[in-house]
């Protein structure tokens, strides 16, 4: 299965990046080692979106704290870079895409990393990841 994951990523040029206590969402708490993920350096850091594809190495789960009632699940993840995006994706190019409806791979990803401002973890459809394929 495919991921994209929106972080702070301190380094956009590094080979491996590892990213403790992951937030998750839509999905997102699946992913496991072996697994494609998008790499997206959040805006809200300062980041330009879309960076690289990579490949799950390491994916462990974090435990819940005892006796808190609402929490979201958080993963441990590392990843290996594969490839360097080649042209530009982000909020910007995605704000216009707001039918929730229309079914488009734009839509999907406007509304999963950025109707929420947080940074985390989330599934992709076969047609959102196939239409990454146009960026590297």
């Amino acid at each position: 299965m495919a991921y994209a994951i929106k972080a702070e990523i301190r380094d956009p040029q590094a080979s491996t990046n590892t990213l403790p206590a992951r937030k998750t969402m839509y999905g997102g708490k699946r992913i496991a080692a072996g697994d494609t993920v998008y790499i997206f350096a959040s805006e809200n850091e300062g980041g330009p979106g879309l960076i690289a594809r990579g490949t799950v190495t390491s994916a462990t789960p974090v435990p819940k704290i005892p006796d808190v009632e609402r929490q979201t699940p958080r993963v441990d993840v590392e990843i290996r870079r594969d490839a360097t995006a080649k042209r530009p994706l982000g909020r910007a190019q995605l704000k216009s895409f707001r039918d929730w409806e229309d079914g488009l791979p734009e839509t999907e990803l406007n509304f999963k990393l950025y109707r929420q401002a947080t940074n985390k973890i989330v599934g992709l459809t076969d047609e959102a990841a196939s239409y990454f394929g146009t960026f590297f």
